[in-house]
Formats: C-alpha cells, sequence, structure tokens
C-alpha cells in the first residue's frame, strides 16, 4: 500500500513537472521576439535610482509620489541578481511569468476538475497580447508581481468561502491584500472581495469582520507618513483624484470588457491595433471564439436554473468571480487612459471563471443537498466542455499572434527598439572598451535627453561608472575632427528605428590610408593618405620618431603632387601644420629617408618609419 501511494505521488509530481516545462516552453516560444538590450525611460530612471541610492532609499522612497516597497524590494533583488547582463531581464520575466501561468494552470484546475482545460487556460494566459509589458519591460516585474498577488487572493478567498475550517486563508488573503497594496495601489480596490467573502460565508468572528479594515487603515496611515496623500497616483504624472469623470470611467470600463472579448477598444498607440483597423479574418474568428463562450455561458446559466441543490453556491461563487473582475476593471477606468496590460488581470480572472464554469456543467446535479459535495463528473459534459474550450483557444491563437505582431504600434515600442540597437552598436560591438571613448551621434531627432546620455552607458559597467564615456550629438561628421581611437561615430536610421556604427566609413572619409599609414599611427618610409579638412582648413601633423636621431632625418610632404613641405626631423616629436580650403580633401604623400631599426614588425613592403598623429578641427 505504502509503495502504491509513493508511485502515485511521484506519477503525479511527473505530471506537474511536464506541465510547468511544457508551459515555460510555451512562454518562451510566443515571446521569441521580445528583447531588452538597452534601457531608457522609467526602466533606466529605475536603475538610475537603484544605482544612486541606498537600499533605504531606494525600497522606502519616503516623500514620493509612490510607495510600492514590496515591488522596490524584488525590483533591488532583481537589479543586483542582473547586474550589466541587461540581456537577462527578458527571460527572467518569461520565466517569472510563467511561473504565474503554472498557478493560473493548478487554480483552474481545482475549479475545473479537468486537467486539458486548465492548461488550456494557462496557455491562454502566456498568449495573451496583454503581456506586452510584463515582458518587454525591466518594471513588467511590478505587473507580474502584481497579478500574481491578486489571483492568490481569489484563490484564497476561494478556498475559504467553498471549504469549511479554511479560515486560515481568509487570513491569508487580508496579507496578500496588504501585500499587493504595496506592489500597485491599484488593488486598493479589492477591499470590498474580502467583506463578500465573509458574507458569504455568513461569518461570525468579529475579529474577522475587523481584521480587512485594520489592515486597510494601516495601509492608509503608512501611505499618509510615506508619501503624504490618501489618493492613489494615476497615471502619466496624475493624481486619481483630480482625473475622476465618472462618464470617461463607464466607457474606460465597457472598454475593458471588449477587451476580455478580443475586442480592441483603446488607439493604436495603447492597444496596438484598433478594433476598427483589425484585419476582417481576425474579427471573424475573434466572434466565433466568443459565440463559443457565451455557449458555455449558456449552458453554466441552465445548470444553474436547474441545479437548486447547488444554485446557492453556484452563485456565491460566481459573484466572488464577477466582483473580483468588475473590481479590477473599476482600478483600471478611473485614470486619463486604459493600457491593454492592466486588463491582463481581469482578463485572468475571466480565465479562472471559465474554468469554474466548465467544472460546474461537467458535475451531474445534485438530488440532495448533502450529496452537492463529492461526486463523479459526468463524461459527456466534461467532453463537451473541453471540446469547446479547444475550439475557443485554437480561434484565439491566430486572434492573439496577430495582436501580438501589432506590438510595434505601442506607444514605447519604437524607442525600446532604438535603445535596444544603440546597445548592440556601442556596448554588445565593443564590450567594455567602450567605457571612456566619445561617442558622437549624428542627429538626435529620436530627441535623446541628457540624462538618458549620461545614464545608459552606465548600465554596462560593473562599476555603474562608465568613466570617460561621452556622448556628443552633432549636425553632421564636419562637426568634429578626425577620427581618434577612443571615439565612434553613430548616426540614426530612423525608418528602422535603430542607430549604425559607421565609425571605420568616416574614419576613412577623414583619413583615408591609400598604402603605409596604419590606423594605430604608425607609418612606412612611404605613405600615401587623403585627409579631409575641418572647418579653417588647417591640417595639422604631430610627427613621432622614437628612435635616435643622427640629424639627417627628412620627411618630404607632398599635398596633391605638390611638395608642401621638407620637415627636418630634429626633435622627437615634430609638428606641422599644412593649409587648404575648408572641408577639402587632399591626397598627402610622405617620403621618409630614415625607418625605425628595432621595430619588432613590418606591415607593409617599407619598414616602420615613425608615428603620425593627424588632427583636421
Amino acid at each position: 500500500m505504502e509503495k502504491r501511494q509513493t508511485g502515485m505521488w511521484q506519477y503525479r509530481w511527473k505530471d506537474e513537472v511536464i506541465a510547468a516545462g511544457l508551459l515555460l516552453a510555451f512562454g518562451f516560444l510566443v515571446n521569441g521576439g521580445i528583447q531588452i538590450r538597452g534601457l531608457f525611460m522609467d526602466d533606466l530612471y529605475l536603475w538610475s535610482c537603484y544605482g544612486e541610492q541606498s537600499f533605504r532609499e531606494f525600497v522606502f522612497p519616503v516623500g514620493g509620489t509612490r510607495f510600492r516597497f514590496l515591488y522596490y524590494l524584488a525590483a533591488y533583488l532583481e537589479l543586483a541578481l542582473v547586474g550589466n547582463h541587461v540581456t537577462w531581464f527578458v527571460p527572467i520575466n518569461i520565466v517569472l511569468n510563467t511561473m504565474v501561468a503554472y498557478t493560473v494552470y493548478r487554480f483552474a484546475r481545482r475549479l475545473s476538475g479537468n486537467r486539458l482545460i486548465s492548461f488550456l487556460c494557462g496557455i491562454l494566459y502566456l498568449l495573451s497580447r496583454m503581456s506586452y509589458y510584463q515582458i518587454s519591460q525591466v518594471y513588467g516585474l511590478m505587473e507580474t508581481m502584481a497579478l500574481w498577488t491578486a489571483v492568490g487572493i481569489l484563490w484564497c478567498l476561494y478556498e475559504y468561502v467553498n471549504e469549511p475550517g479554511r479560515r486560515p486563508f481568509f487570513w491569508a488573503a487580508c496579507g496578500l491584500y496588504f501585500a499587493v497594496c504595496f506592489i500597485h495601489e491599484r488593488y486598493m480596490v479589492l477591499l470590498p472581495l474580502l467583506y463578500a467573502a465573509l458574507a458569504m460565508r455568513r461569518s461570525r468572528k468579529v475579529r474577522d469582520w475587523l481584521l480587512p479594515a485594520g489592515v486597510f487603515c494601516l495601509l492608509l496611515l503608512i501611505r499618509l507618513i510615506t508619501i503624504g496623500t490618501l489618493s492613489p497616483a494615476g497615471t502619466g504624472g496624475t493624481d486619481v483624484a483630480d482625473t475622476m469623470n465618472l462618464r470617461q470611467a463607464v466607457l474606460f470600463a465597457v472598454h475593458q470588457v471588449l477587451y476580455l472579448f478580443g475586442i480592441n477598444m483603446g488607439p493604436e498607440h495603447l492597444s496596438g491595433v484598433p478594433w476598427r483597423q483589425t484585419a476582417l479574418w481576425v474579427k471573424a474568428l475573434a466572434v466565433a471564439a466568443d459565440l463559443v463562450i457565451l455557449g458555455i455561458l449558456a449552458a453554466y446559466v441552465v445548470k444553474i436554473v436547474k441545479n437548486k441543490w447547488e444554485r446557492a453556491s453556484i452563485l456565491k461563487n460566481s459573484l466572488l468571480f464577477f466582483l473580483f473582475i468588475g473590481a479590477c476593471i473599476a482600478c483600471s477606468s478611473v485614470t486619463i487612459r486604459v493600457e491593454v496590460r492592466w486588463v491582463y488581470v481581469s482578463m485572468t480572472g475571466a480565465w479562472l471563471w471559465l474554468a469554474y464554469m466548465c467544472g460546474v456543467i461537467a458535475r451531474p446535479p445534485a438530488k440532495k443537498q448533502e450529496q452537492a459535495v463529492r461526486r463523479l463528473p459526468d463524461y459527456r459534459c466534461a467532453i463537451a466542455c473541453t471540446a469547446l474550450v479547444i475550439v475557443s483557444t485554437a480561434l484565439m491563437i491566430p486572434v492573439e499572434t496577430y495582436y501580438r505582431g501589432k506590438y510595434p504600434n505601442l506607444y514605447f515600442w519604437h524607442s525600446q527598439q532604438q535603445y535596444n540597437s544603440l546597445a548592440e552598436e556601442t556596448y554588445e560591438k565593443y564590450g567594455p572598451a567602450i567605457f571612456g571613448k566619445k561617442i558622437y551621434i549624428l542627429k538626435n531627432t529620436y530627441g535623446v535627453s541628457d540624462f538618458y546620455a549620461d545614464a545608459f552607458f552606465k548600465v554596462f559597467d560593473k562599476d555603474r561608472k562608465a568613466e570617460g564615456t561621452e556622448v556628443f550629438f552633432v549636425d553632421s561628421i564636419h562637426d568634429f575632427g578626425q577620427v581618434a581611437n577612443n571615439m565612434l561615430v553613430i548616426r540614426e536610421e530612423p525608418a528602422f528605428y535603430s542607430y549604425q556604427d559607421i565609425t571605420e566609413a568616416v574614419r576613412s572619409l577623414k583619413c583615408e590610408s591609400v598604402y603605409g599609414y596604419y590606423k594605430d599611427g604608425w607609418m612606412d618610409e612611404s605613405a600615401k593618405i587623403r585627409v579631409m579638412a575641418g572647418s579653417t582648413g588647417t591640417i595639422g601633423l604631430r610627427l613621432m620618431y622614437p628612435g635616435t636621431m643622427d640629424g639627417e632625418e627628412q620627411s618630404k610632404i607632398y599635398m596633391d603632387r605638390e611638395l608642401a613641405q621638407e620637415v627636418d626631423i630634429v626633435e622627437n616629436i615634430t609638428y606641422v601644420e599644412l593649409k587648404t580650403r575648408p572641408y577639402n580633401i587632399v591626397e598627402l604623400d610622405f617620403e621618409n629617408n630614415f625607418y625605425l631599426e628595432d621595430a619588432q614588425e613590418q606591415r607593409g613592403e617599407k619598414r616602420f618609419s615613425m608615428m603620425v598623429e593627424i588632427t583636421a578641427d
């Protein structure tokens, strides 16, 4: 008997590991094209605060506009773990989101009793277009934590309402409520859900009724002490109390309900593609999927009407899901706009409710009240529900994939592409050698601020300093002189929302070696170069001979085939100036009657003669 139980335990955990592994693989599959290679916007500001503030100042930002110490603690640990490995953020985000998907799978299995339906709920969670922010931004950690905690509250309250002796689950829900309010204050709105659960359970424990109020008062007191206000901050630097508009809130709530049914109601920069611009075939598939869901809902209603013994229990649970989804919609409707990422929590609640509906439909009706607790499923109803959920999922896969393909229309997506490209063309190309360089960027149509320019490269430095690295924005390559070894020249590619490293091209344009002159400054006995003059038309030459001179060393310099100067090398360092028209490209020929006798190498047909540094400002 003991061996049989051990075998069942191993078999059960084997199934769980397979389910988790498949969800993880799917998470990486659907998010494979998303990258974070460089930080910008809120992510860069968060990193900057992490690098400049103490642990206490970062985690407990007293005096700021938001006090999310649990999120800031998690962010601090994540930033410490990642260090200067910026590309790790997306894999970490995917893993964390997959853990939420596994939680959805487990909760859905508890609700439906159907492994396949619950797994499809996890798949739909990962597939959703609403995950874009959680995956593509460092701040996505906050949204993931808040969603995960909110689902935890719902699960705990479900257990408390439906199972005897589950009072600790209510306490856990109160603890999670306190936590989620200090991850994102938007979820303060879930307070009525706690009292609804107490009412459903008909609790007579005074302490239980006082606990949510005590938790709420405590978090209000903490907010008042730390940020000086009780009103939650809105989006875009606004305050909910100042921007609240009832008519607009109702409209936004309707929009979010439509989002749940696969209908994008927001503008392009927030939704990716609005419904009116959505392809007709996508609309047809979304409507077909909605009809399937409505079919499940109709069967669910019929089951409630026919099953009088379980009617009260089913209605209580339906109210629990309805209040959870409604509260999440309400808290996302009171600010100045609706972003798709905010609908993710209510969407998750809707999938869980769907799983519960399937579980109710699959159960045969109870003939007596005492038989309504444990019964084997009606396999015909279970198979029908499973088939409908499979059909709905199959219909939504191309819909969600289509919407995901519109991510570049989101308001921050192109900026992320630009900074990803800047990271690729600089740090990823040159590594730590980028630090200490002067980086010239042609134009600044992307509107890179001084803060971004100063902080961007510090992210890649283990010491968070990037000492000596400077960024200059110039209108033309004429705005700087010769390209030195400590310089990079980058240009924008607005058509592709990217940057391009043109250092070597500009170096060759400003100083092209025909023969006998090398990038590190060494020159052979004979050499020919083409040099672009600067705004003054003056070309400066710094001739450096590191050997011992006998007094007969001479360099003849020809400009455009005419002798410009005969330079007697009487010192180890000699300065020469040549004059031409501004920005004119001239051909310089060098004929040196000396060479470095103890040179360790020879690159061309002639021997090394001296080092030449060219300036043309």
